[in-house]
């Protein structure tokens, strides 16, 4: 009733396919597990270690895009969530740096990447923030505020929707929580 040479080649082609994903998952995982490692060098001012954290992801994410194409790649789950923890790693990296956030050379990434890692980075510049104002560099925590309220003026003109709108929401919590770190050092310098 059914073609045999078909069946065959449909397996063939599934199996394949099963293979490559789980190739792209456990590749996107090792980045993602170097993104929040990253992510925690930076916290702790550790710069030298960050760097070399980034490159290697940059390496994996490259020859990632080379073996698979990066169509092939946004189909799976697992790359989109490390690209994006990836860029959350970059941009913080670039805010640490005192550099101006730019679009990543070398890697075809996503608007969605991007847009989902600009909204986790409004967190992990609280918690820069935090640390910064615990060594008693409470300046951060001002520089910190202002450069999170220009991300978040910059997202503003989109219309987020799904996933990207539950991320957008809760950077719009953490700049609260930045904007009441300013206000309570402030009223305190002023005493």
């Amino acid at each position: 009733m059914i073609n045999a040479v078909f069946i065959k080649k449909l397996k063939t082609d599934y199996q394949k396919r099963e293979i490559e994903r789980r190739q792209i998952i456990s590749r996107s995982n090792d980045v993602l597990f170097q993104a929040k490692k990253t992510i925690f060098s930076l916290q702790r001012e550790e710069l030298s270690a960050a760097a070399e954290k980034l490159a290697s992801m940059e390496a994996t994410l490259k020859k990632m895009e080379k073996d698979f194409g990066v169509s092939r790649l946004r189909e799976e789950g697992a790359y989109h969530a490390a690209a994006e923890e990836y860029v959350e790693a970059k941009t913080l990296s670039m805010i640490v740096a005192g550099n101006k956030i730019t679009p990543i050379k070398g890697l075809q990434l996503g608007y969605d990447s991007y847009l989902g890692g600009f909204c986790d980075l409004i967190g992990e510049m609280v918690r820069f923030a935090t640390n910064r104002a615990a060594k008693g560099k409470y300046e951060s925590v001002a520089e910190m505020k202002e450069k999170a309220e220009e991300i978040m003026n910059s997202l503003l003109d989109f219309d987020l929707t799904g996933y990207l709108r539950t991320k957008y929401d809760q950077a719009r919590g953490h700049l609260r929580k930045l904007e009441q770190m300013a206000y309570e050092i402030r009223l305190r310098k002023d005493k």
